[in-house]
């Protein structure tokens, strides 16, 4: 960050008064910028024991499978946001929203929440983020072509939870992975 949102002068990393650690804050006008965690939202979205996947249309990961799954806006709770981003990129309704798994990702400043829940009446399409989608079993997925770590580890898990017909809500933490030299 460079320039304050309030007033357009520079801003200078430092650690504010009463703070512990180092923010952007305005030269000018003092205006402290709290840069926090990104929020994504997405659904494990069920018919006849099938999941929603969506190949995506865009980067990163551009051709590759995912849950449908989005940034979550303003204004929404966190299963709304869900349930959009499955409308927005698989042209599917849901119902039945129920918080599955949790996936902190410190390395990126991000957070994942994926609700399990049923695919209304089994129908969907493609979004405008998405290049196609489908409904996959355990043994259909493309499972060296998922696009996320948080996605392969959600679906390994639901499917090992169907068995039983219990699904409890899990956090983990993706740590950073080391670089190749």
């Amino acid at each position: 960050m460079k320039f304050c949102t309030s007033c357009g002068n520079s801003v200078v990393l430092q650690i504010p008064a009463g703070d512990d650690r180092e923010r952007f804050v305005c030269i000018s006008c003092e205006l402290i910028h709290y840069t926090n965690p990104r929020i994504i939202v997405g659904c494990v979205p069920v018919y006849e024991g099938k999941v929603l996947l969506c190949k995506r249309a865009i980067e990163p990961r551009k051709n590759y499978w995912t849950l449908p799954a989005g940034f979550m806006e303003n204004g929404e709770t966190t299963p709304e946001g869900a349930a959009r981003e499955t409308w927005e990129e698989a042209r599917g309704r849901v119902s039945n929203l129920e918080l599955y798994r949790i996936f902190d990702v410190p390395s990126i400043s991000q957070v994942y929440m994926f609700y399990r829940c049923d695919l209304d009446g089994g129908q969907f399409g493609v979004g405008p983020e998405s290049l196609e989608s489908g409904l996959y079993s355990q043994d259909e997925i493309p499972w060296d072509e998922i696009a996320f770590p948080v996605v392969y580890q959600t679906l390994k898990q639901y499917f090992i939870d169907a068995q039983t017909g219990h699904f409890p809500v899990q956090v983990a933490t993706v740590e950073r992975r080391p670089r190749r030299p």
